[in-house]
């Protein structure tokens, strides 16, 4: 039985992760999917994060993993976080998993990349800073169509009602990876053809960017947690 870590995306929590974690459990597999320190929190508590921070907590959660392997997910922002984490702490896990997330080389970070993308307006209509600068904020409202225009509409109110603030500087800081470490830890991307956050242009441009992933694909929104979580629980337990 393996251990499944699921970490989440900007603005989201470890619930974003519950149908699917729901059904990994069912199958004895251990699943653990947190709230990453400091998301949601006032003005001092959004500065004191650090994409290293986010990294020694997720690697630490996988250290203390009860099963082998460990296979960590990552979700969009989530990414970044679980590069980090595998140059943290290669040998306390077994595969990486970038959920229509941030695929990045070493030396790049999430805002870099976001120059290189072709414009997104919808995505970037619903994003507001928030405390100065030190966060940002989604509008619940708008964000639906651009999160999870292809989930069910009870289950996208209930998750755009929870998000919460996130944190600006793990997005501006840039990755810090070697081949001897992360690039010693296998890697699978799950491409989403439907995202609207992050298009599946830009999917692929990571992929080109961070080539020796195994690409797997799903016609799926950038939330299949929410419109297809029976095909990603099942392809996540494909890769065990």
């Amino acid at each position: 039985m393996a251990s499944f870590i699921l970490i989440h995306g900007s603005w989201h929590g470890g619930w974003c992760f519950d149908l699917v974690a729901e059904r990994l459990r069912a199958g004895g597999h251990e699943v653990i999917a947190p709230d990453l320190p400091g998301m949601g929190g006032d003005e001092a508590a959004l500065r004191a994060v650090s994409l290293q921070g986010w990294a020694d907590f997720v690697a630490n959660l996988c250290r203390a993993a009860q099963q082998r392997p460990v296979i960590l997910v990552g979700h969009s922002r989530g990414g970044l976080v679980i590069s980090q984490a595998a140059e943290t702490a290669p040998e306390a896990i077994d595969a990486l998993v970038y959920l229509c997330a941030m695929m990045l080389p070493s030396g790049m970070s999430r805002a870099e990349f976001k120059a290189l993308e072709s414009p997104n307006p919808a995505f970037d209509a619903i994003i507001a800073p928030v405390h100065g600068g030190a966060g940002s904020a989604v509008d619940p409202v708008s964000g639906a169509a651009v999160f999870a225009q292809l989930a069910p509409a009870q289950l996208v109110a209930e998750a755009m009602a929870r998000l919460v603030n996130e944190p600006h500087t793990p997005r501006s800081t840039p990755l810090q990876l070697t081949p001897e470490r992360y690039g010693q830890v296998p890697r699978t991307y799950i491409e989403c053809t439907e995202d609207r956050a992050i298009p599946i242009s830009s999917q692929r441009r990571m992929q080109q960017a961070s080539p020796g992933a195994k690409i797997l694909t799903l016609n799926a929104d950038h939330s299949p947690f929410l419109s297809m979580p029976e095909e990603l629980a099942q392809m996540l337990l494909s890769l065990v």
